[in-house]
Parts: structure tokens; C-alpha cells; sequence
């Protein structure tokens, strides 16, 4: 008889071999890969490993980090870094949302803009409460609880058409991103 290899081992040594042949718990791969067993496993997530949950930038040194920074529009509460940032490949846009009926009109007017309308990002530490025992709900600021986008284990999608599994979607228009200059305390906004 034929013997083959399980396809979940497959897909774990090609995840080996696209990180150089290491174990790299801070590549988006082994993030993105970790998120959707977890996603996989539960059913109403109760308790989540705590090594799921990114650092909350508040509780971090910033002055020695030169990473992009983003953080709530309305209170100015630092949220998560660039390094949180699960990308995934660009959708095929407006035709991956046929069987909602876009209309033409709506189609012409996506010509030109940014595709991608929201961050997929990891789960970090403030987002903890909101995620346990339900399975999809919004994500809101810390601080002020203002609504900053949403959260599904089962996945949703992205504006360029791309499902993402698990989804944790934060709005572009609800965070401003500040890069944090390695000198001194000075830090500058993207305008």
C-alpha cells in the first residue's frame, strides 16, 4: 500500500524551510500559522496561551525602539507596533465580494484608492478581555472605548478581497502611525 505524508506536517516543514530552517517565533509565518491552530481548536476560546498575545506597547521602553508605532486617533493611546502586522497578499478587490451584489458604481469608485482599508494584526495584551469565551466582537480602545475595528476566529474579510483566518482587524482610519526616532525622546508623527 501507498503510504503519505499527513498534509499538516507537510505544511509544517515548508513553514520550516520558509524561515530559513529555524524556528522564528517572531516571523509573521510562524505568527500567522500559530493564530490559525489556535483558531482551529477552539470553538468559544476560554483560555488563550499567553505567548498568543503581543506586548502592550504602553508597558515597553520606547525610546530604544525604531518601530513604527500606531495608536488611537481620538485618546493618543499607543495600541500595537509594525512588528504586529500579520500581511497577507492582495485580494482580487472588488469581484471577491460578488455574491454581495457591489454595484458598478461602487466598483469605479474603489479605482485609485488604497486597497487595503484596515491592519490584520495579532492579538495583543489589552485586547484579552474582549476575546475570551466569544468567538466575534468588536475591538475597542482601551482607554477611551472608541471603536477601533473587530475581531473574528472564524475570519473575515479584508476591502481587497482576501479572507484572513483568524482576523484581528483594526480600521487605518481609527490609528495614527508615529515612528519613534532611536535619539533621545523625540518622536514625529506621520502626517
Amino acid at each position: 500500500p501507498r503510504r503519505r505524508v499527513n498534509p499538516g506536517f507537510q505544511g509544517q516543514l515548508k513553514l520550516y524551510e520558509a524561515m530559513g530552517c529555524a524556528v522564528d517565533t517572531s516571523s509573521v509565518l510562524y505568527k500567522r500559522y500559530r493564530l490559525e491552530m489556535l483558531s482551529e481548536r477552539f470553538s468559544e476560546p476560554q483560555d488563550l496561551p499567553r505567548e498568543v498575545f503581543a506586548v502592550d506597547p504602553t508597558t515597553m521602553c520606547q525610546t530604544l525602539n525604531t518601530e513604527v508605532l500606531y495608536r488611537c486617533r481620538k485618546c493618543r493611546r499607543a495600541l500595537f507596533r509594525s512588528s504586529s502586522i500579520l500581511s497577507h497578499t492582495e485580494g482580487m478587490g472588488p469581484t471577491a465580494f460578488a455574491h454581495k451584489r457591489i454595484t458598478e458604481s461602487a466598483r469605479l469608485s474603489g479605482n485609485g484608492q488604497e486597497k487595503c482599508t484596515s491592519y490584520f494584526i495579532e492579538p495583543v495584551q489589552w485586547m484579552e478581555p474582549a476575546l475570551l469565551g466569544v468567538m466575534e466582537g468588536q475591538l475597542l480602545c482601551p482607554k477611551c472605548t472608541s471603536k477601533l475595528g473587530s475581531f473574528s476566529w472564524r475570519g473575515d474579510q479584508c476591502s481587497c478581497g482576501r479572507w484572513v483566518t483568524p482576523a484581528f482587524q483594526i480600521h487605518k482610519s481609527r490609528v495614527d502611525e508615529v515612528r519613534t526616532l532611536p535619539v533621545g525622546n523625540f518622536q514625529t508623527a506621520k502626517t
